[in-house]
Order: C-alpha cells, then sequence, then structure tokens
C-alpha cells in the first residue's frame, strides 16, 4: 500500500476507469471514504487529499473521533440499533442502513425533536447470506409506501452488501438486483420519494457495482489499507 493520497488517487483513477466501461460521467459517483477502526490523524490526511465524505460504521466509534476530525460529510453506513438514534442524528448527515418499519419510525420521531430532515437510504437484502441486514427484495415496495408519509426522512434510494466472494456473477447479480429494483419503485412515482441513489460496492467490488449503476461508492480498505482489530 502507498500513501492514503496515492492510495486515493489510485482508487479515483479506477473509478473513471469503471465509468468509462458503461459510458457514465465520474463525477456522478459520491465516493464515501469508510473509516471504520481508521486513526483521525488517518482521516484528516484523506480529508487533505481530497475526501469530504466520511463512512462510519459504528456511532459510538463516530462520536470518539468526531472532535478530532477536520469537517465534512459524515454517513452512517452500518447497522443501526433503535437505542442509538437520537446520539446517530446528532452527527451523521446521511443514513446508509435503514432495514425496519421500527427502526425508521424511531429516527422521524428523533429528527421531529431536531426539526431536522436526514436523507436516508433503504437497505435491501440482495443475497441469501444468514448475516446480511436488509429488507426483503419483494417487500421493499411497500416498506417504502409505509413510510413515504414521515415528514422528517428523506427517502434518496437504496442500499446492499453484495455477497463477499471472488465469484463476480453473485456479486453482479446483487448490484443488477438492487438497480432493477429501484427502477421498479421510482416507477411507482410514490409522493416524497427520491430514487436518485444506489449505496453499493466496497474496496473489493466497486468497480463491478458502477457498472451495474451505483452513484456511491463505500471504500475503506483501498484508502486506508487493512483494517486494525
Amino acid at each position: 500500500m502507498g500513501t492514503i493520497a496515492e492510495n486515493l488517487d489510485s482508487v479515483r483513477k479506477r473509478i473513471e476507469a469503471a465509468c468509462e466501461r458503461p459510458g457514465r460521467n465520474p463525477a456522478e459517483i459520491m465516493l464515501v471514504a469508510v473509516t471504520k477502526t481508521v486513526l483521525p490523524e488517518q482521516m484528516n490526511e484523506a480529508i487533505e487529499a481530497g475526501v469530504t465524505q466520511i463512512g462510519e460504521n459504528r456511532v459510538r466509534e463516530a462520536w470518539e473521533k468526531y472532535p478530532h476530525v477536520r469537517p465534512v460529510t459524515w454517513h452512517l453506513v452500518g447497522h443501526l440499533q433503535t437505542n442509538k438514534v437520537k446520539r446517530a442524528l446528532q452527527l451523521f448527515e446521511w443514513i446508509h442502513s435503514v432495514d425496519s418499519f421500527h427502526l425508521a419510525e424511531k429516527i422521524e420521531h428523533e429528527s421531529a425533536k431536531f426539526e431536522r430532515t436526514i436523507p436516508i437510504l433503504l437497505e435491501v437484502k440482495t443475497s441469501p447470506e444468514p448475516t446480511k441486514f436488509g429488507v426483503p427484495v419483494g417487500e421493499t415496495l411497500e416498506f417504502v409506501k409505509k413510510i413515504s408519509a414521515f415528514g422528517h426522512i428523506q427517502i434518496e434510494g437504496l442500499m446492499t452488501i453484495a455477497p463477499f466472494t471472488d465469484e463476480e456473477a453473485p456479486i453482479r447479480k446483487s448490484f443488477k438486483t438492487l438497480r432493477e429494483l429501484r427502477d421498479h419503485i421510482a416507477k411507482a412515482k410514490i409522493p416524497g420519494v427520491r430514487m436518485n441513489h444506489l449505496s453499493m460496492g466496497m474496496s473489493h467490488d466497486f468497480e463491478i457495482a458502477i457498472e451495474e449503476g451505483a452513484t456511491i461508492v463505500r471504500i475503506g480498505t483501498a484508502i486506508f489499507g487493512p483494517r486494525q482489530t
């Protein structure tokens, strides 16, 4: 691995190359640098190199780092427990992992107290691993309809995590499933619902995700190196 700035430059070039294949504009892609276990000094190094979007998996870890990190937009990309919602809303500007009505309802309730509307993505389970969180594909449209009237959350699109495998076919299938689901929901024209974003693709599969329509990629190890445990 090179320096963080070098790694970031390499990732950007790979994003550009991945966009060329389907004829997409690299400006359409939001790069979220995922900083789970990454130290604040390393985060600031990435920010100095041009990172504007930070993704964290855990609310508590994010809060510990927050005072030491330069101003950026914070995204919660990991699973969110309902008892952490209030704290999450005090820090994060995007939540990528809304996967139940109970969680959406809690975010709505707490957002109303802060008099704010928070952009959210619905996490969809597009592969069968039992450890994965997410709304089942076949239930997502009804889920969107059910929470679309909430006044303090703004549905911006969908998120998924592909199978962790070296085989391209199941990864591509997962991303294609999310894109087709997004298109299906968009055609329903549900008032107040936006389907502008597909958050999919991490360090090992983001190029496939871009080819399949990702607008947000969540990249950690390709920028910061292997995670510290």
